[in-house]
């Protein structure tokens, strides 16, 4: 099942020293998958070449406003043209100084001026010129024209100082551009999503868990608060940020995880179990270290825990359950007997093996209408994928707010 829509921008690459940022960032807005059109001043490229950007983007670079291959010699018009925005990144002081007067002087700010699409600006460049009041008003004037502004941030820069106007990283930016483009699917929706593993001590020290990344469920998080919904995510234990725009709550056991789904349950709309939920834990776990010479024959006893998203399923007015299903093997088998037999509209399922810790994932979803499965692509790809699945099946019903 492919997206509806690819998105398409133009991205501007103006001559500050983030410039070789603006490299990857060609490579993460393609992982959401966006196509890159790359657009060059003449100062950028004597900090990056446009070889570069070429191989990364698979597209012809453009820097020259009259470039002949253009129809009707018109690049700054044709470019952006059935663009779904302009982001430039970097944005130097020059170039934002030039689109807050309305200049239009090179290709890059021309294409600005004459575009028919939202304008996206990353500034970089050194603190005393990012707070500079000449930079200060050219930004206002910005936001007041409707212009979206990602950072700056603060932190080490190319002159050795620290301070305010280093640019965001390039998995920010392109984050935050993949959100800007999302349709709003989920508009006012209250989701609740587990991610992660759980963790079940044994000792003081020790104890049972799956593997997991949290990767999926973090990916799911950002696609749903991109898709405009109120987002909740309960996550076990991972080294993950959390998603612009969803509240967290870390647990570490499965019964904590249990606990904080049990607290949201009443106000949650559509609820998606992506965590890997130990299903067993230890009965008595030990409160010190278990030493080494007390470990001849040691055995545990192991009681089962609670089934969350069978919990959530069977309320008597429950909202909309999506599972997971992480198989080793017979996936299609064992993943829809399990959506059935814990009567969820939805099952997520995939080979445990081929999606743990990895970057990429390969789904098949179950549903009432069979089975529909989604190529292998970046996780955020796929958690968008899910994401417009989730919203044509979705059905508002009354619930307490």
């Amino acid at each position: 099942m492919a997206e509806s829509s690819r998105k398409s921008v133009v991205l501007g690459v103006t001559g500050g020293i983030a410039a070789y940022k603006a490299a990857q960032l060609t490579r993460d807005l393609q992982r959401h998958g966006i196509d890159v059109q790359v657009v060059m001043t003449e100062a950028a490229r004597g900090m990056v070449t446009p070889a570069t950007f070429q191989a990364l983007s698979g597209k012809p670079v453009y820097t020259d406003m009259w470039d002949a291959s253009v129809p009707d010699n018109m690049a700054h018009i044709e470019l952006s043209r059935g663009k779904d925005a302009i982001v430039v990144a970097p944005a130097t002081a020059d170039f934002i100084a030039k689109l807050a007067s309305g200049l239009a002087d090179d290709l890059l700010s021309t294409l600005c001026l004459a575009r028919e699409c939202p304008l996206i600006v990353a500034p970089a460049m050194n603190r005393q010129m990012w707070q500079n009041a000449a930079t200060r008003r050219n930004i206002d004037c910005l936001l007041r024209d409707g212009v979206a502004i990602l950072g700056p941030t603060s932190g080490d820069q190319a002159c050795g100082e620290v301070g305010m106007g280093r640019m965001l990283e390039a998995h920010e930016i392109a984050e935050s551009v993949a959100g800007f483009l999302a349709p709003r699917l989920l508009a006012g929706a209250r989701v609740l999503i587990t991610a992660g593993p759980t963790f079940e001590p044994i000792d003081a020290v020790r104890g049972i868990t799956n593997r997991s990344s949290g990767k999926m469920g973090y990916a799911i998080a950002r696609a749903a608060a991109d898709a405009g919904a109120k987002v909740t995510l309960i996550s076990g234990p991972v080294s993950l940020t959390a998603p612009a725009g969803a509240a967290l709550t870390r647990v570490g056991t499965a019964a904590e995880m249990f606990d904080a789904v049990k607290r949201n349950a009443a106000r949650t709309d559509i609820y998606i179990g992506v965590a890997a939920v130990s299903d067993y834990r230890v009965a008595q776990p030990r409160k010190h270290k278990i030493k080494k010479t007390d470990r001849a024959q040691l055995e545990l006893k192991l009681v089962p825990n609670p089934d969350i998203l069978a919990w959530m399923a069977a309320r008597s007015n429950p909202p909309f359950c999506v599972g997971f299903a992480a198989e080793s093997r017979n996936l299609n088998a064992y993943a829809d007997e399990k959506r059935r037999r814990k009567k969820v509209p939805l099952m997520v399922a995939n080979l445990a093996q081929q999606a743990i810790g990895s970057d990429d994932n390969e789904v098949t979803l179950f549903d009432d209408k069979g089975s529909h499965k989604l190529p292998r692509a970046p996780k955020e790809v796929v958690a968008r994928q899910l994401i417009s699945h989730i919203a044509r099946l979705y059905k508002p019903v009354s619930r307490k707010r």
